[in-house]
C-alpha cells in the first residue's frame, strides 16, 4: 500500500518536492570549514571537540571534530570532498584511498585527529585546474572503469604507487594495486592506464 496521497504527502504530511527542495538547498550551503589564524587549541575549548589543521588539496583548513571521526567522513560530510568512496567501511575495498604527506592510506581506518598538520590530497586535488592527472586522463583513455565507484580510490593508490617506484611490470602492479578491489573486474584496464600514465609521469 502506497503511504503517500494523491498529492504525495506521507503520513508526516511533507511532500516529496518539498523535502527534496530542502535537500537541494542544503546541498548549496556553504563549507563548514574556513581557512583560520586559530590555533588546534583555541578552536578545540568547550565542546569536546578538537580541532584540526591540515593543508587539503593545497588549502589550509581548521574544522572541528568528533575525536572519534574518521578522515573519510570528515572529508566528506564535514568538508563535501565527495570525490572520495565510502565502500566497505573496514579498510578492505580501498574505495577511500587518499595521499597524506604523500602515502596512500585508508580515510576509513584513519583517524581524523592523526591528520593535524598533514597535507592530505583527495582525488579532486590531482587535476591542475581543467587539466587532468595523466592518471585519471589514462583511466579514461584506457576504460579503467565501469561503474566508478572504485575509481577514486584506484586512481589514488596508483599514483602513490607510481611516486614509490614500484610499477616496473604488470605483475608487480597488479601486487600492488591488490587492495583495491573494482567489482565491475575492469583490472586489465586499470593496469594498462597505469603502465600508460607511468610514461608521461616520468617514473
Amino acid at each position: 500500500m502506497n503511504p503517500d496521497d494523491d498529492e504525495g504527502h506521507g503520513r508526516s504530511g511533507v511532500s516529496r518536492r518539498g523535502f527534496l527542495g530542502g535537500s537541494v538547498a542544503a546541498a548549496a550551503a556553504p563549507l563548514l570549514v574556513t581557512a583560520v589564524d586559530a590555533t588546534p587549541a583555541e578552536a578545540a575549548e568547550g565542546d569536546g571537540l578538537v580541532a584540526v589543521r591540515a593543508r587539503i588539496n593545497g588549502r589550509t583548513v581548521t574544522t572541528r571534530v568528533d575525536p572519534r571521526a574518521t578522515l573519510l567522513d570528515t572529508l566528506r560530510e564535514r568538508l563535501e570532498l565527495c570525490g572520495t568512496k565510502k565502500g566497505c567501511d573496514r579498510g578492505q575495498c580501498g574505495a577511500c584511498t587518499v595521499h597524506v604527506d604523500g602515502r596512500r592510506v585508508l580515510s576509513c581506518l584513519t583517524l581524523a585527529v592523526t591528520a593535524n598538520g598533514a597535507e592530505v590530497t583527495t582525488i579532486e586535488g590531482l587535476a591542475d585546474g581543467d587539466e587532468l592527472h595523466p592518471m585519471q586522463q589514462a583511466f579514461i583513455d584506457h576504460d579503467g572503469l565501469q561503474c566508478g565507484f572504485c575509481t577514486p580510490g584506484q586512481i589514488m593508490s596508483a599514483v602513490a604507487m607510481v611516486h614509490e617506484g614500484h610499477a616496473g611490470s604488470g605483475e608487480e602492479i597488479r601486487e600492488r594495486m591488490s587492495g583495491n578491489i573494482c567489482r565491475c573486474s575492469a583490472y586489465p584496464f586499470i593496469v594498462d592506464a597505469i603502465r600508460d600514465a607511468q610514461k608521461v609521469m616520468g617514473r
